[in-house]
């Protein structure tokens, strides 16, 4: 039941069916850039996560038990709420802090959306989450169930995210991310406002914090300014925040370009054009 390898794979191979039969747009399964994507899932979900997890075993912290005595369900939402607010915050940074900006550009650096894109990132966002929402973990006391839980919903909801899948969500858009939101998210600074749309697995935050920008239609592109330029290799990548750059964070100025202070209401997309947390992707 704890496998985490089996739900990815079984969640990946889903996500790979229903984008044959609901696709937002036509798209090759090999598309640019399908293999690198292909192997940072592996690198991201199994090699990282397994290096991480040997670390932590030396550096436990002594768990404060503040929520280990709800029933799961509480505990459950508890946590999901608690991790994915979090999450958000941190996501938020990583778009405006430039340092931090060109480790996430990695992620951003996908012009094509499909669930494999979840987990083109860069392997030093996992400590950059972890190093909040392991000491988090163990004030709060979750049980390995709730966690597990969390991990495969945070997953899903990752690859649900950033598939090429027509599948609106009606009302629960404010709820849930998805699709349509969060290529909003990915867009280049030419189609469109950036630093919009941070949420990971509930969007809630977003229209809380009007941050949320969902137009009618999809962008025309997905990147950043000087994407032309940005390697496209896998070593090229994981080197390229290591090396000179006069690029900053994707945003224009540091006003209203950065959050949405008049955002516009949210349209389905109908022009077209842990143990877990140790694993799953964090944006």
């Amino acid at each position: 039941m704890y496998s985490y390898p089996l739900w990815l794979a079984a969640l990946s191979l889903l996500f790979l069916l229903l984008e044959r039969r609901f696709p937002r747009r036509p798209q090759p399964l090999l598309r640019p850039g399908f293999f690198t994507d292909l192997v940072y899932l592996l690198l991201n979900s199994e090699v990282v996560g397994l290096l991480l997890g040997l670390l932590t075993l030396r550096l436990t912290l002594p768990p404060a038990n503040l929520f280990s005595a709800l029933p799961f369900p509480l505990q459950f939402l508890t946590l999901l709420l608690l991790f994915d607010f979090a999450q958000w915050l941190i996501h938020n940074l990583l778009h405006r802090v430039p340092l931090l900006w060109r480790i996430h550009q990695v992620h951003h650096s996908a012009t094509h959306m499909d669930f494999l894109a979840n987990w083109r990132f860069h392997p030093l966002e996992i400590p950059l989450y972890r190093a909040f929402l392991y000491p988090l973990a163990a004030l709060c006391g979750f049980s390995p169930a709730a966690l597990f839980a969390y991990g495969i919903l945070n997953t899903t909801i990752g690859h649900f995210a950033h598939s090429n899948l027509r599948l609106p969500l009606g009302p629960l858009q404010y709820l849930f991310n998805n699709p349509q939101l969060h290529l909003w998210h990915h867009n280049h600074p030419a189609a469109g406002p950036v630093n919009r749309n941070f949420a990971i697995t509930l969007s809630l935050w977003d229209y809380l914090f009007r941050t949320a920008y969902l137009p009618q239609q999809a962008p025309a592109r997905l990147g950043f300014a000087g994407i032309e330029h940005y390697p496209t290799s896998l070593p090229g990548q994981l080197l390229a925040p290591f090396r000179p750059t006069s690029q900053s964070p994707a945003t224009p100025s540091p006003s209203g370009d950065t959050a949405a202070s008049h955002p516009t209401p949210p349209h389905s997309d109908s022009t077209s054009a842990p143990t877990p947390p140790n694993h799953s992707p964090p944006k």
